[in-house]
């Protein structure tokens, strides 16, 4: 009889993390198996269970011999060696199923005797087939950082007077005489590879114009009406590159345009403060740039609404980190080069782990998205709602800013029947807004009802 612990888990069917083997024969195959497994999380092989299931068992014989192509695959057929656990659950008077643990490996990557790096792929394996695979798996084990990468950038990219003034005012060295000496130099900074050539870190960082040289990594932003994504309807837009700097003060002078400012208790005639702070963006867009994946070949993008700003980085958290865990400060630098340099004073980077944490404590009504398949992390920023006004609410981005209650206004004597929430959605802001308007359009002596609420109708009065 199956014991009601292992039915449970074989319940669930097989997935990443478990996977069934009616029999075993090859030890080739069994260490490929255990490869996949340590490359990524680890994971559990059930012996004597069909791929539907069914548990027929495995013979005595059938144990011994099995336990003896499980050596073997562990410490010879796997490199390196895996230490793995083995349990046999009986079954049936004569038959036995065998629970082969194989941990998350800590010398990653794990090739068979072949030279095959294997990587799970839902319940089944596959190859590493591409660089950026094997790149991947090597930046997620610390034995390659994608700043690192050389890049087809020569010397000559170099921005000079920038560089210069970063050698002036960080480590009060004058520029290099020569060109050798430039080189030597980039090279010891970890800014310039063996070959001669800019890495990623010095392109993003002292290019001339490192859109140029890597065009996918720029910032893209658009403002949209409404609460929802267009497909050619946008208010404002504009795509930002160039150096770190210059990607950061590009974004967050789009976002503090279209961010509404509010007088927070102070004069009329004072010229009012963003509705968030904006310290909260300089601490997502440093991260969102230090910290996303350059294997990605994709921009970051900021797309503002009314409701809320998405900041859209390429590649999900790495290793083992979790929203949960960057909520409280924890951090696991991707790019090493970027980050020591933007510690430096280039951007306002006021150091490891605490940006997360220091937004959150500025703006609490922020949600991160790790999307582990789509390759993503999302920062939202929440916006409040815009609050009524005598004066009527205006779209933010809008040029000219029409009144809202002219808006209301002129719909409402074209067609009279319309209902608060029509109006809304008609000119894309909040019911609420609309309902705030109408009162003071009635109390304005502007706008009357006539009939009930169900089936009468608006009159606008001149």
């Amino acid at each position: 009889m199956i014991p009601d612990t292992l039915q449970a888990l074989l319940a669930a069917g097989e997935d990443s993390r478990r996977q069934f083997k009616r029999d075993i024969t090859n030890t080739d195959a069994l260490a490929a198996e255990m490869a996949a497994f340590a490359n990524a999380d680890g994971g559990t092989l059930f012996l004597g269970v069909s791929d539907d299931g069914s548990v027929p068992g495995l013979s005595r014989k059938d144990v011994s011999r099995i336990n003896q192509l499980i050596s073997n695959a562990a410490s010879q057929h796997v490199k390196s060696p895996l230490t793995v656990q083995t349990e046999n659950i009986q079954v049936d008077e004569d038959r036995i199923v065998i629970v082969l643990t194989v941990p998350k490996g800590q010398d990653k990557p794990y090739f068979d005797r072949n030279g095959v790096i294997w990587l799970k792929n839902g319940a089944d394996k596959r190859r590493v087939n591409s660089r950026e695979e094997l790149r991947r798996l090597f930046q997620s084990v610390d034995i390659f950082h994608a700043d690192e990468l050389p890049t087809r950038a020569g010397v000559d990219k170099l921005d000079r007077l920038r560089f210069r003034d970063f050698l002036r005012d960080t480590y009060n060295q004058p520029y290099p005489d020569s060109p050798e000496e430039l080189l030597t130099l980039l090279q010891n900074m970890n800014l310039a590879a063996d070959d001669g050539m800019l890495n990623l870190a010095g392109v993003l960082l002292f290019a001339e114009k490192p859109e140029w040289i890597k065009p996918q990594f720029i910032i893209k932003a658009i403002r949209y009406p409404g609460n929802a994504i267009h497909v050619s309807e946008y208010l404002d837009t504009e795509d930002f590159s160039g150096t770190f700097p210059e990607l950061f003060e590009g974004a967050m002078a789009f976002i503090m345009r279209n961010l509404r400012k509010v007088q927070a208790g102070k004069g009329v005639n004072a010229p009012g403060v963003p509705e968030i702070p904006l310290v909260v963006f300089e601490e997502l867009l440093v991260n969102a740039l230090v910290h996303r994946d350059y294997l990605v070949s994709a921009p970051i993008r900021l797309f503002i609404f009314d409701n809320r700003i998405e900041i859209i980085s390429p590649g999900h958290l790495p290793n083992n980190l979790t929203v949960e865990k960057i909520r409280t400060g924890n951090s696991n630098i991707r790019n090493p080069i970027l980050a020591s340099y933007v510690a430096k004073g280039l951007l306002p980077y006021r150091g490891l782990g605490s940006g997360i944490k220091r937004a959150l404590e500025d703006w609490p009504e922020i949600d991160f998205a790790d999307d582990r398949d789509g390759c993503l992390f999302t920062a939202t920023v929440h916006r409040k709602e815009e609050k009524g006004s005598e004066k009527g609410s205006e779209k933010g981005s809008e040029k000219g800013s029409e009144k809202s209650s002219e808006k209301i206004l002129a719909l409402l004597k074209a067609e009279p029947n319309l209902s608060a929430r029509v109006v809304a959605e008609r000119l894309e802001i909040t019911q609420r807004a609309v309902e705030k308007q109408i009162a003071n359009l009635r109390r304005d002596g502007r706008l009357r009802r006539i009939g009930p609420a169900r089936g009468g109708r608006w009159e606008v009065l001149e």
